[in-house]
């Protein structure tokens, strides 16, 4: 889909051509201005810029980067002080493009054929062969020269900022295509976009401020925010006003310090970057922009795609976990609180956050085996016998024998933790004897995710215990049933394990 930016470019006053005459005869600077009073080429006049040497002339020459001409006298501090000047020119201050006319009354001083080899010098003319009509003729063709020399250099310094800018396209593409949540997708579009423009990164927040959201079903839903330097993450009237403007006519738009991106996607769904505080867009900007833009479509298509994939595995996976709770009475939010906790401890024990994903979306597998435990094992409401127990004392081995063997990552990672969530720290767990660091620390987190819920509910063989007797429980547990880091931080962090309790909670 094409994009079209409003913003309304002035067209600048079409600036002179700038010619530096270098000559230590103040009559020769008025004679050449005054020949050349009504000169123009493609609508622009002359500009004048003086020197009476050649060291007033490097001063000059090195503050001002588009000089289109220089008349060089020969003879002036020394007798080949514009030649060195020449020499200069081209060599020390690189420049290549300035058109140089070599003016000079004494002919014996420089010959032509070899100044214009050795020196690098585009015309030789004698101080007395320049009449009004030939110098005309001599201005005319060194600055057409001049013009399509830049030309030439300027289409191909495009070329080259375009080539590198699809480059950047393409690595800022394969940026957001890796990310899996809608916050990150954000977080990456910005960081991408900020590379485009070539704007510093550490500055950014005290540039720009702006917002990332999703439009659906007529209503804006806010993901990610950049707060300005003032810490004001309120959204104002003039960000959607602008977000409103861009699904009206949906295309990305550019007005004013405003930049919008409109992200479509094959739903009805729309991702949108408001920035605010980009300064200007080039020509180059725009395009690249227009072709990451494309680009980010179909990456919001995958995120979207990949959401709804994964939320209806997690859906599945609840469900499935929900018909083994209710056949142990332990109906309600029991996995939904449990595998919340999982997450957190993960967060907080520093497990990157793909893994910690992956814990929360298996973890309501963990008692899968219990769909082979008969009823009267399940549901009875006292201690267990010694063959009920050793019956009980199956379900992670079947767990395990019913997810094992798939290569997908979300079942690998249920099927370990089925099978060691009942393993002790100590190894005197089952049904494995595992010890310590031998049990995945999936199964470790679990395990003390699992016993805190058990814990602090009712169940059909005991009442909820008292977060003081819960607490003091984890303290006897820590290095003989459960692993003691994660007791540590399941204590130094039981106010948010409540909180998630609070939230879920059963009915």
């Amino acid at each position: 889909m094409p994009l079209s930016f409003l913003a309304k470019t002035a067209v600048p006053k079409t600036a002179p051509w700038k010619v530096l005459i270098v000559d230590d005869e103040e009559d020769i600077h008025h004679i050449t201005q005054m020949a050349l009073k009504r000169f123009t080429l493609d609508d622009k006049s002359i500009s004048y810029l003086n020197a009476y040497s050649a060291s007033e002339a490097k001063e000059i020459l090195s503050n001002e980067k588009d000089i289109a001409l220089i008349f060089l006298d020969v003879v002036m501090e020394t007798d080949d002080a514009g030649l060195q000047l020449a020499k200069w020119i081209r060599q020390d201050l690189g420049n290549k493009f300035s058109r140089i006319v070599l003016r000079t009354g004494q002919p014996g001083q420089a010959p032509e054929e070899r100044v214009i080899v050795d020196y690098d010098i585009n015309d030789y003319k004698e101080k007395t062969e320049l009449d009004r009509k030939k110098l005309f003729t001599t201005v005319y063709s060194s600055l057409r020269a001049y013009r399509d020399i830049i030309e030439v250099e300027t289409a191909r310094k495009y070329q080259e900022q375009y080539r590198n800018g699809l480059e950047r396209v393409i690595e800022s593409t394969s940026n957001v295509l890796e990310q899996r949540s809608l916050t990150k997708f954000f977080s990456g579009l910005l960081q991408q976009i900020m590379s485009l423009l070539r704007i510093e990164q550490s500055s950014v927040l005290l540039q720009i401020t702006g917002l990332g959201a999703v439009y659906s079903k007529n209503d804006f839903k806010i993901i990610a925010q950049i707060s300005d330097d003032n810490g004001d993450d309120s959204i104002d009237q003039e960000a959607y006003k602008y977000l409103n403007m861009a699904i009206e006519k949906q295309e990305s738009i550019f007005e004013n310090d405003v930049l919008v991106g409109y992200f479509p996607s094959q739903s009805e769904k729309v991702s949108l970057l408001y920035l605010k505080g980009i300064k200007s867009l080039s020509a180059i900007d725009t395009k690249l922009i227009e072709i990451f833009s494309g680009n980010v479509s179909l990456a919001f298509d995958n995120l979207l795609l990949n959401r709804e994939v994964i939320e209806t595995q997690e859906e599945l996976i609840y469900r499935l976990g929900d018909v083994v709770e209710s056949r142990s009475n332990e109906a309600g939010n029991h996995i939904r609180r449990m595998s919340e906790v999982s997450y957190m401890l993960a967060q907080k024990l520093g497990l990157p956050h793909e893994e910690a994903e992956l814990l929360k979306q298996a973890a309501p597998m963990h008692d899968i085996g219990k769909i082979a435990t008969p009823d009267k094992i399940l549901l009875k409401p006292g201690k267990l016998d010694y063959d009920e127990m050793e019956e009980m004392k199956r379900h992670p081995s079947i767990g395990f024998d019913i997810l094992k063997g798939s290569e997908r990552p979300i079942l690998k990672a249920a099927a370990i933790i089925s099978e060691q969530h009942h393993e002790k720290f100590d190894g005197t767990g089952y049904p494995n004897k595992l010890k310590g660091e031998n049990i995945h620390i999936y199964a470790r987190i679990v395990a003390v995710a699992d016993v805190f819920d058990a814990l602090t509910h009712k169940r059909c063989y005991k009442e909820a215990w008292s977060i003081e007797d819960v607490i003091n429980f984890f303290k006897q547990a820590s290095g003989n049933h459960l692993d003691p880091e994660i007791v540590a931080m399941m204590l130094d962090n039981v106010d948010l394990a409540i909180a998630i309790n609070n939230k879920y909670t059963d009915k």
